[in-house]
């Protein structure tokens, strides 16, 4: 049998597991500077939990499992149960019949189902991270795969807007450590209901939101002919045609809106949550250049509520390296009320590629061995190795060549490897209680005492 990976997911070399512990460990780092506590959840929950919870399309890229009753059948019941499904495949049939669990879409979900379970244990307001991997039945492409990695802090149990605030700083200070310059748009999902309801459909919110999430791929005309395909009017259109012309000044395009929205309630408190998470951030000493009001913004998952973010990298082409949003019911569906939640996520899987484009990663991100010790055989191999012990205790990295071979062979294998430096303990070194080693990077070789050697 030839091997194959399945489509949508990936092997990772050292290198680029070690790469990506790089930008996790600087993640991990700022989470908990920012209070945040880790949690980690199954990768698979009930369908019911998650279906109905990121739209239609959404619904769409869950991965479903097979009903754990057929796997735990009897064989021949097995056999019975599964021609049974491959008969409903030729009719109309319920697929839920057939599957009752899946593999996680995100991590908000199951963290509400865990506050859900666990409310009655929590201290509010209740602040977690999770690093952890997700799965969606998309079709693969750059930057979109099948199994990837999600960096999620999240706070529940607070309707302070300072949390936007904050969380606008977790962004900045994160991607300014790893160096990569961004952008973070921002919206309001209240905005997006004002909007519906200055053009007369508030009963299509979510046909309005979804198509004009998809701007940044399909342009203003796809939006427009999308919405047309879902019964939204060209009058209707028309009306939000001002959305497509933005000025590149955040409160100029609010107090645009304050106009629009005289009298619509919900339109002007989006307005003014927005003002105020931009203003303060502002105040915090935010560039207005790096925190932009995107008005066409929509991020098509139905539980947001509040304000809704994206962030894109500067200087290169990969969509959103980030996003998030206010999501104050989504623990109602689980039976628990009054606990408003807000949250972002760092995609690592892009923020990777985008490293990797801009060549952001350094030299340390490798975890290359320092020392390589050549094996000579016999009582100079078992002095090697206790070496090898003491450099390891003081944290060092170090391995013994494991055969006697060739110098050349061990050469080949350090180089190849990327190993820094190639240590020879023979019979003259331990005579003279030192140590001889070439850096390979340099080409430099020296012969040290063992004392120095130890506490280089």
């Amino acid at each position: 049998m030839k091997p194959s990976l399945a489509k949508g997911t990936r092997d990772f070399t050292s290198l680029e597991v070690s790469r990506r512990k790089y930008i996790i460990n600087i993640l991990q780092k700022n989470f908990e500077l920012f209070g945040f506590q880790p949690l980690e959840t199954p990768s698979f929950e009930n369908l019911s939990t998650l279906t109905g919870k990121y739209g239609e399309e959404g619904d769409r890229l869950i991965f479903k499992i097979l009903n754990s009753s057929i796997n735990e059948a009897k064989e021949d019941k097995k056999t019975q149960m599964l021609t049974d499904f491959q008969k409903a495949l030729d009719k109309p049939f319920s697929a839920e019949s057939f599957t009752d669990k899946a593999l996680r879409y995100d991590l908000t979900v199951p963290f509400a189902r865990f506050v859900a379970m666990n409310h009655g244990k929590l201290t509010f307001p209740y602040k977690r991270y999770q690093i952890q991997p997700v799965w969606r039945a998309d079709r693969p492409q750059k930057g979109r795969f099948r199994e990837f990695y999600q960096c999620d802090a999240d706070v529940v149990g607070s309707e302070s807007l300072w949390q936007e605030v904050d969380l606008v700083q977790l962004y900045l200070k994160s991607f300014a450590e790893l160096k990569v310059s961004v952008t973070i748009h921002i919206n309001n999902r209240k905005i997006l209901s004002g909007l519906a309801e200055y053009a007369g459909i508030t009963d299509k919110l979510i046909d309005f939101t979804v198509a004009l999430d998809k701007l940044d791929k399909i342009g203003k005309d796809g939006v427009v002919k999308e919405l047309l395909e879902r019964n939204i009017s060209k009058e209707s259109i028309d009306k939000l045609d001002f959305l497509f012309n933005q000025s590149n000044d955040a409160l100029e395009n609010l107090l645009q809106l304050k106009e629009k929205f005289v009298g619509n309630e919900i339109g002007l408190k989006g307005v003014e949550e927005l003002e105020f998470v931009i203003t303060q951030s502002l105040n915090l000493g935010v560039d207005i250049q790096n925190l932009v009001f995107d008005i066409t913004l929509a991020r098509g998952l139905d539980y947001y509520t509040g304000a809704i973010f994206e962030v894109k990298a500067d200087e290169a082409q990969m969509g959103s390296i980030g996003g998030g949003g206010r999501y104050d019911n989504l623990t109602e569906v689980f039976g628990v009320k009054n606990v408003p939640g807000i949250g972002i996520s760092f995609g690592l899987d892009r923020i990777y590629l985008v490293m990797e484009e801009l060549n952001l990663f350094p030299e340390e991100a490798a975890s290359n061995v320092e020392y390589l010790f050549a094996n000579f055989g016999g009582e100079e191999t078992s002095e090697a190795l206790k070496l090898i012990i003491q450099l390891r205790e003081k944290g060092i990295s170090a391995e013994l060549y494991p055969e006697s071979a060739k110098i050349n062979k061990q050469f080949t294998y350090a180089e190849k490897k990327g190993i820094k430096n190639l240590v020879f303990l023979g019979e003259e070194e331990l005579k003279n209680n030192t140590v001889t080693f070439k850096n390979l990077e340099a080409g430099e070789q020296k012969t040290v005492s063992l004392e120095e050697f130890l506490n280089s």
